[in-house]
């Protein structure tokens, strides 16, 4: 007997969205990126560049079956698979489809959460006279403005900032 193949949401570590998505996929397994056109913030790039749609998620095709699911959270740079405390939560089909569709359509996506950095990431101001400086998110304020704290000679200054001008930096970057 074949067991029914569900989608599930995988949860990555932080940037490693693209790499799990590959490693997945050449383990066979049925995986869906869903990703958008996002113009680059940065001053040292004016271009397109293409980011995953729900930063830290991709989403897989699996079965219940221990073994399957094991397979996948053994890829580098996966999580876990997005359930409740006794298993996984598939995502319906129908959904996926119509990410699917959303994604391919080459129009403006507005996304429903304004929490994409949490406290403790490290950040990079984009602009401005603070403009290349980088320390660590502490908190939203409110009205787009947030709270970074910059580390200089081994004291703190926060400095308050617009969170549009703010990019979450990967362990690569630092």
């Amino acid at each position: 007997m074949i067991e029914k193949l569900n989608w599930f949401a995988l949860l990555t570590k932080s940037n490693f969205e693209q790499t799990v998505f590959n490693n997945i996929v050449k383990k066979k397994i049925e995986a869906f990126l869903p990703k958008i056109k996002k113009k680059s913030r940065r001053k040292d790039r004016n271009l397109m560049i293409e980011v995953p749609l729900f930063p830290g998620y991709i989403f897989v095709q699996s079965t219940f079956n221990n073994a399957d699911q094991l397979n996948i959270l053994k890829t580098v740079g996966a999580v876990k698979l997005l359930g409740n405390k006794y298993d996984p939560v598939p995502v319906p089909s129908s959904q996926i489809e119509s990410l699917r569709i959303l994604t391919n359509a080459n129009m403006d996506i507005i996304t429903g959460t304004n929490i994409r950095i949490k406290k403790g990431d490290l950040v990079m101001i984009l602009e401005g006279p603070m403009a290349g400086a980088k320390g660590e998110f502490i908190r939203y304020k409110g009205q787009g403005r947030v709270i970074i704290k910059i580390d200089i000679l081994g004291q703190y200054a926060g400095v308050e900032v617009s969170e549009d001008n703010v990019e979450i930096l990967s362990d690569l970057q630092l």
